[in-house]
């Protein structure tokens, strides 16, 4: 390669120094010698003033001046940067087509190798239109560069600071000298550098801009705190279209990313307590809404949850007077029951745990205050530890979070709701105290609701049961056998009832009744029309002169209800039978050849209705065949239809020759799902003696 001289070789550092305003204007380079004659020409002098190299080469660069124009200021900024000053300014020059160019032009002395004066004149030129508008761009570059709020930098293409303004200074706690020439991950390690420096490079390499990238973490302006920016980076360029640097721009969103964070939070605490109102306590279970808790819970709130609740309220009696001897509860909702090393070390559901006193559940519930160990540790756990190992166990399990919650309804302390985060995810704070506090609330109430409808369960039916008789005597000729089923847990005592009363002449009465409601309200009309049957039947009133009076019985009560009632009086010697029925099932009858069918008499319409004539239909049964009375409990099914239903009543009655109480449990297997919708009651007579 052949040895630059003294001028290429200035013109080629001049060109690299003077690269910000070289790569945003076109500048034309040019040299003399002493003599003032032109000996280098460049490619953008050629397009600037139109001249070949051949055709400025040697000549006086005055020559290139506007002949109507006065040549004097051109010699002498030219003499005077030949005499060892740098000069600029405006002269007007002659472009080849034959117009005036103003140019502005700066000028400066290139020494000879010996240094003992100017041997040539380095000059660079350029439009002074164009020069003054990008004067005039970079004026206000600077003034937004140093005024604007955004933190803004410019970094080299190896993406090293060359300059920041006082904003960024500010934002990073670092004066612009500590940054330049460093690059962000040297400078800041604090915050995610790597990840900005990828971004850069992405924007480098494709020529795209990034914009809203998250910066996070922590800078010598606030050691203490995490703060967050969004970060946009664009490409320089030059004119041919390279990568020169990155321009990256920064704003602050650490109050925004709050702001956002904290409507995340409330809309996700609000979405659980709804999903809350919707999940827990629909059951009326105690066992099932305290598991409801936990499942709900777990994992948008903690890792793992347990539900316990008093010892006394798990066996069905009331809560105890007081906790200051401590407390017993039974471990009654666990969440997730498998897959997690904590899961092991907990209690199993079932489980009753003892605390005295001194514990901090006890403490807790006596107090009806959480608990809460954000920090879970050894410091945290020592005075329990010396207790119990428990404490222990849990920290290598991986708990480092821990609150405990008391479940308190109407005034009642009914247990506890633990919570416990093992995995990486922040402590537990004052929000989650108070969003675990709204969710036991919830799930206490509905405990409570289980707690008082298990109490008005087991009243109803223990009234219930009181009411239905307990010894059936029936007049000679007649067998029976019958059944009550109340409804499951889950469902409420209804006001099924039945009875065979003896009436004059060796007749016998079978009726079957329903209440149309449940709970105690209804096991107690039912106990008061069962009380009225029984007195009527006796006076012997013809069956539809009765149902008008227990219609009358039903109006006195202050809160009526519908009952659907059937009543049969059968003579065993004839076997003549009297049918009258208000709303009820029809009666199934079953020959002694096991021929079975539904009489379908008038069905009338449920007592309480008023207005309606009741109906009675006579038939005469052969000797030894049944009679069998029952609630719609046991015939309707949801999702079956009900005409089904009945012929599978039918099948199963096809044989009469069975002791009846034996019959009973087939009905009641082949018909009853293990869980029944409703209360089932079920009477069987046999009329006369088998053949």
């Amino acid at each position: 390669m052949a040895e630059q001289t003294p001028i290429e070789e200035l013109i080629s550092g001049a060109a690299q120094d003077a690269g910000g305003w070289l790569g945003a204007l076109p500048v034309a380079q040019l040299a003399t010698g002493a003599d003032g004659k032109i000996v280098r020409w460049n490619h953008a002098a050629q397009e600037l003033l139109g001249y070949l190299p051949p055709q400025v080469l040697g000549r006086h660069i005055a020559d290139l001046l506007h002949p109507g124009a006065d040549r004097s200021l051109g010699r002498a900024l030219w003499e005077k940067a030949a005499t060892g000053r740098g000069v600029m300014g405006t002269v007007t020059a002659w472009h080849r087509e034959g117009h005036p160019l103003e140019l502005e032009i700066w000028a400066c002395p290139v020494p000879d190798r010996r240094g003992e004066g100017a041997s040539a004149v380095l000059v660079f030129a350029a439009d002074a239109h164009s020069t003054r508008r990008i004067r005039g761009s970079s004026a206000v570059w600077d003034g937004l560069f140093a005024r604007s709020p955004v933190g803004i930098a410019v970094l080299d293409t190896q993406l090293r600071f060359l300059r920041v303004n006082p904003a960024l200074e500010a934002m990073n706690g670092l004066a612009e000298s500590s940054h330049l020439g460093r690059r962000l991950s040297e400078l800041l390690p604090e915050v995610n550098a790597s990840d900005m420096e990828e971004a850069m490079r992405q924007v480098l390499a494709t020529g795209e801009p990034i914009l809203d990238r998250q910066r996070r973490g922590r800078t010598p302006a606030d050691l203490d705190h995490d703060r967050a920016w969004s970060c946009s980076y664009v490409r320089m360029e030059d004119p041919a279209g390279r990568p020169i640097g990155v321009i990256a721009s920064l704003v602050d969103v650490t109050e925004q990313q709050r702001d956002h964070t904290e409507a995340e939070a409330g809309r996700r605490r609000l979405a659980l307590l709804s999903e809350a109102s919707a999940r827990v306590g629909a059951s009326l279970d105690l066992e099932r809404t305290a598991q409801e808790l936990a499942d709900l819970a777990v994992p948008t709130l903690a890792d793992v949850v347990t539900v316990d609740v008093l010892e006394s309220l798990a066996r069905g009696e009331e809560p105890g007077p007081g906790l200051a001897g401590g407390v017993e509860l039974r471990r009654l909702g666990k969440s997730p029951l498998t897959g997690a090393a904590l899961i092991d070390v907990l209690a199993p559901l079932g489980r009753t745990l003892s605390f005295p006193r001194t514990a901090p559940y006890a403490q807790a519930l006596a107090f009806r205050q959480p608990y809460l160990l954000a920090h879970f540790d050894n410091q945290a756990v020592g005075p329990g530890a010396r207790r119990t190992d428990s404490p222990e166990q849990l920290l290598e399990a991986g708990v480092h979070s821990f609150m405990m919650v008391p479940l308190i309804a109407r005034g009642l302390v009914l247990g506890a709701a633990t919570f416990y985060r093992t995995h990486t995810v922040g402590s537990f704070g004052s929000d989650d105290v108070v969003l675990a506090g709204e969710l036991a609330a919830r799930a206490a109430v509905s405990i409570d609701n289980a707690r008082l409808y298990q109490h008005e369960h087991e009243t109803a039916v223990l009234l219930q049961r009181s009411m239905l008789p307990q010894h059936i005597t029936p007049p000679p000729g007649v067998e029976v056998a019958h059944r009550y089923l109340p409804a499951s847990d889950i469902n409420e005592v209804g006001g099924d009832w039945y009875d065979v009363l003896q009436l004059p002449g060796g007749r016998a009465a079978l009726l079957m009744g329903d209440v149309m409601g449940h709970g105690i309200a209804a096991a107690a009309i039912m106990g008061r029309l069962s009380a009225s049957v029984r007195v009527l039947a006796r006076l012997d009133l013809p069956p539809t002169d009765m149902l008008h009076l227990l219609e009358a019985v039903l109006a006195d009560l202050t809160e009526p209800m519908l009952t659907s009632f059937l009543y049969i009086v059968c003579d065993p010697v004839t076997g003549e039978c009297t049918v009258t029925r208000a709303g009820h099932p029809p009666p199934a009858t079953v020959a002694p050849d096991g021929t079975v069918r539904l009489l379908h008499s008038p069905p009338g319409v449920p007592l309480g209705v008023g207005g309606i004539d009741f109906t009675t239909t006579r038939m005469t049964l052969p000797p030894g065949s049944l009679l069998v009375l029952y609630t719609d409990g046991l015939i309707e099914a949801r999702g079956r239809d009900i005409d089904e239903r009945l012929t599978e009543l039918t099948r199963l009655l096809t044989d009469p020759g069975r002791p009846l109480s034996h019959l009973c449990d087939t009905l009641i297997t082949g018909l009853v799902p293990q869980s029944a919708d409703d209360d089932v009651a079920l009477l069987i007579a046999r009329i006369g003696p088998p053949p």
